[in-house]
């Protein structure tokens, strides 16, 4: 018991997650769990779990949860009223109206687990120097080389930081900002419960003296657990405590469970109504009394996901931090297998330490958000549910003229991104009844208008203009790019400048860890359009180590998504609209599909690329910000008359949906091969270079997927989903849904699956929402021009990189 947060954790382990990588990250924490066992008995008390639901929406929200333990493979049961009464005797039967039952959650013991694995592993060799801090972390040439203690330095080319809310102290060591804030979180035991005395098992260890299953009352942002004949109480529902680690002072020599650094000194006031609402729910409780309680210091972070990784500004310094014994050790088999193979089986994107943005490091920023994380943990969140604050971060120079318009924000990685416009309201009633919107459900309702059809219509038939700064935007360059880019990526980089190529960023297994495209500007200098930050920590990390084993060139990669922005001007009008603004040669000849040109638009000096991510004719035109209010206005100006409208993500996605396009991180993450994927086009098959993951591929290559991401079609034409719901065929849970959206083209909803291989085009099939079955097809794909003929109109696109114009030979 070193005195941080696992040793005074409650041990509660609930499996199921929105998130599939935090699901199996518990799954595995539960199996390992189960395998530490000394005098016949094992760290894991798997008594399951139960969340019950007192209200209506709960209990909506219980069905939506029992689509995702379907979807991650975790058997989970929705029970009626009765049948929760019946597993859980001590609930109030007068506020219960259903529950969720996941038979193989349970009680971790903690601290017991951590001192096992000190025993095995110190038979092994391994050398534990308990009680010593750490004073700061020796570096060269951005290395680590050893960790300073008051008894000297451990020489180290490898430092995990596993400090938990101290973890922002340890990284300051190296620079490293850590986006975590240690808050308190309250926890009482009450006196014993008479209904509970008597039993045999409560005189077994903390952990396995239970047998109730563990109760999550998250209406009420509430949690319980047996101790033995008491009750332990965990309550987020008070207001948020923030903790400043530093503060703490040294650890004491004697730590035991009253007197450890992460237990607080209680608040009483804080928890009064958690304690009338628990005798509400549990009347046992009203025979009891608070025998004892605390604040307990936990690690909180901006989007409430672990942090792990090696950190971007420092070679061999890894971090995982902000995790919860849930996922304790998928968490650490995670880290072992990256420092081992060089990546992970579970896909940890999104754990990733370098997915924050720069602007989402600072401490204001993870202060707020980390609070509100807290207070929301257990709150109803839809999909698309934006933070409320902080807000305006990050806007692009259209921003102005988008409010004009009337645009409807989300928010993404700090990002204001239009996803409507109320401008383009009345153009709904006049659409053709082909195109008119069909009617939601109440939640795929949320944070969706009507007004998507109209945005996409204009696309399809006239002309819109899309604002796509948000996109990742980075600038490779210098003697050594080709190589880097080369050592990489899938494709042919060393084509001739003002061409575009889609390509793939590979694990070392072939998983897919991002698909880019790399535009060649000049010799030495690129632009590469990315997904995330991790991309970019990537790229920089590898061009660090590029620089310090070759020394022959040096190799820059630089962020320039700020300084610059980018409108995608698209429809079959495009033309009309650019001709009026612009004197260049854009035609196909001078500028043919997937290639890139610098150009002028009303004075402006722009970059346009020849690309789209709607399946329209059109360009991407690139711009500095300085220029970015007049390029609007030039192209709103000019495209007046040939119905030019804006347009936003909601039309954009469905759109996409209907091309075909993957997202990565959604469609794909390093879990799947591109051959599984469908964009094995985009591995070039004779290409000589090494890069990283063609080993793997070659073997793939030879090997018959097992599974592939498919298409599906609903039947009905108007039952929305929104992702992550469970597929069945022939009546059996086989994969689930990655992003969803509806075909205003086609004329229904349209969902990517993962599926095995087995399940062929044409076949039927069923998707689990909110508890009934959705009928829906497999459908060959893309759903829209297959020729690709709008896309090219005519173009020879000298870079033939289509989804479905090109198939490897690999």
């Amino acid at each position: 018991m070193p005195g941080g947060s696992t040793s005074h954790a409650p041990g509660l382990v609930f499996q199921t997650n929105s998130s599939k990588t935090m699901t199996q990250l518990a799954r595995y924490t539960v199996e390992k769990l189960q395998s530490l066992e000394k005098d016949g008995q094992n760290c894991f008390n798997q008594v399951g779990g139960l969340e019950v639901a007192t209200t209506p929406a709960r209990l909506e929200e219980l069905k939506r949860k029992h689509g995702y333990a379907t979807s991650w493979g975790i058997e989970a049961h929705l029970i009626d009223a009765e049948k929760c009464i019946s597993m859980y005797p001590f609930l109030n039967k007068d506020l219960v109206l259903g529950g969720l039952h996941i038979p193989s959650d349970g009680l971790a013991l903690a601290a017991r687990a951590t001192q096992l694995l000190i025993e095995r592993t110190s038979k092994a060799g391994v050398r534990y120097l308990g009680s010593t801090p750490v004073t700061g972390i020796e570096r060269k040439k951005r290395c680590v080389t050893g960790v300073k203690t008051p008894n000297g330095t451990i020489p180290a080319d490898i430092i995990v930081s596993c400090a938990g809310f101290w973890g922002v102290e340890v990284g300051a060591m190296v620079d490293l900002p850590v986006p975590l804030l240690p808050l308190a979180h309250q926890y009482a035991k009450t006196t014993k419960v008479p209904a509970l005395s008597g039993r045999e098992i409560n005189s077994l260890p903390s952990g396995l003296n239970a047998s109730l299953p563990i109760l999550r009352y998250q209406d009420q942002d509430l949690y319980y657990r047996e101790h033995g004949d008491q009750y332990g109480i965990g309550y987020y529902g008070h207001r948020p405590m923030p903790v400043n680690a530093a503060l703490l002072g040294a650890t004491s020599h004697h730590v035991d469970e009253y007197n450890m650094p992460s237990r607080l000194e209680f608040t009483q006031h804080d928890f009064d109504t958690a304690w009338k609402l628990s005798q509400n729910l549990l009347p046992a409780l009203r025979e009891t009394e608070i025998a004892d309680a605390f604040n307990g210091i936990f690690s909180f972070t901006p989007d409430g996901g672990p942090l792990v990784g090696q950190a971007p500004n420092v070679d061999g310094f890894y971090v995982a931090e902000a995790v919860w014994v849930t996922h304790s050790a998928g968490v650490a088999r995670s880290v072992a297998q990256i420092l081992t193979t060089g990546q992970s089986e579970i896909d940890v994107s999104e754990c990733e330490l370098s997915r924050f943005e720069e602007v989402q490091l600072s401490q204001e920023y993870v202060r707020e958000t980390s609070q509100q994380n807290f207070v929301e943990i257990y709150d109803i969140i839809h999909p698309l549910q934006p933070r409320k604050s902080p807000r305006n971060l990050r806007v692009s120079p259209f921003y102005a003229q988008q409010r004009d318009l009337g645009a409807f924000f989300l928010e993404a990685a700090a990002w204001e991104r239009p996803y409507w416009y109320e401008a383009n309201a009345t153009l709904v009633k006049h659409l053709p009844s082909n195109w008119q919107p069909v009617a939601r459900d109440s939640w795929s309702a949320q944070y969706h208008s009507p007004i998507a059809s109209a945005e996409a219509w204009k696309t399809r038939h006239a002309v819109a203009m899309y604002d796509m700064t948000s996109f990742h935007r980075f600038e490779v360059s210098g003697p050594e790019a080709v190589h880097l880019l080369q050592r990489l990526t899938t494709s042919d980089i060393t084509t001739k400048p003002g061409t575009i190529t889609y390509t793939l960023l590979l694990n070392n297994n072939g998983g897919i860890r991002s698909d880019i495209f790399v535009s060649r500007l000049n010799e030495n200098l690129f632009w590469v359009g990315a997904n995330t930050a991790i991309d970019l920590a990537y790229l920089v990390q590898q061009a660090r180590y590029q620089e310090q084993r070759t020394k022959s060139g040096w190799v820059r990669v630089r962020d320039i998504t700020g300084s610059t922005c980018c409108l995608g001007l698209w429809g079959p009008r495009a033309r009309d609209v650019i001709r009026v603004v612009s004197s260049d040669d854009l035609s196909n000849k001078a500028l043919p599909y997937f290639s890139i040109k610098e150009a002028t638009i009303a004075g402006i000096p722009v970059t346009m690329m020849r690309k789209s991510y709607v399946g329209e004719l059109g360009w991407e035109i690139h711009a500095s910000t300085e220029y970015g209010q007049r390029l609007w206005d030039s192209l709103w100006q000019a495209g007046k008359p040939h119905g030019l409208v804006a347009a936003g993500r909601a039309a954009f996605n469905a759109l996409r949906l209907e091309k075909g396009y993957r997202t990565w991180g959604t469609d794909m993450t390093t879990e799947h091969d591109p051959f599984e994927a469908g964009i094995d086009f985009a591995i070039k098959a004779d290409k000589e270079e090494d890069y990283i993951g063609k080993a793997a591929l070659i073997s793939r290559a030879k090997q018959t997927p097992s599974r592939r991401l498919r298409c599906l079609t609903i039947n009905d034409g108007s039952s929305a989903v929104l992702g992550k719901e469970p597929v069945y065929y022939q009546s059996k849970s086989v994969g689930y849904v990655t992003s969803a959206g509806f075909g205003y083209t086609i004329r229904r909803p349209v969902a990517y699956a993962w599926l095995p291989s087995r399940v062929a085009e044409g076949e039927p099939v069923e998707i689990e929402y909110f508890g009934r079955r959705i009928q829906a097809t497999v459908t060959a794909e893309p759903l829209y021009d297959p020729k690709m003929n709008r896309l090219y109109d005519g173009s020879p696109a000298i870079a033939p990189q289509s989804q479905y114009q090109l198939r490897s030979r690999l």
